[in-house]
């Protein structure tokens, strides 16, 4: 089972995160905190996988509110991505323009 963690302190490192489910008496399959992809920044939440679904729910109940680092965690069963539509084209060439200076002709 897959579970989202929210209001992750964005110093806590995944090594930090999993010691912190262990304190609850849950062992994580995997966990990952989600980064800035340019930044490598922490975003302030991750994903945690349990293949046992007793053990998931156990996670959540034990875990779900509960303080890390001085913030509420909030852990509960994640929801599929949704489909986004698809963005714009960027850099204006499609457009005719070069750009933000236009034709320089």
């Amino acid at each position: 089972m897959r579970l989202y963690v929210g209001n992750i302190p964005y110093t806590t490192t995944e090594s930090e995160l999993t010691e912190w489910f262990a304190e609850s008496g849950v062992t994580v399959d995997s966990l990952s905190i989600a980064r800035d992809r340019f930044s490598g920044e922490s975003r302030g939440f991750g994903f945690v996988e349990i293949d046992d679904p007793s053990a998931a729910e156990q996670a959540i109940n034990a875990c779900n509110g509960r303080d890390c680092q001085g913030r509420s965690l909030v852990v509960n069963e994640a929801r599929p991505m949704r489909e986004r539509a698809p963005r714009a084209g960027g850099g204006g060439r499609d457009r005719g323009g070069r750009g933000r200076g236009g034709n320089r002709w």
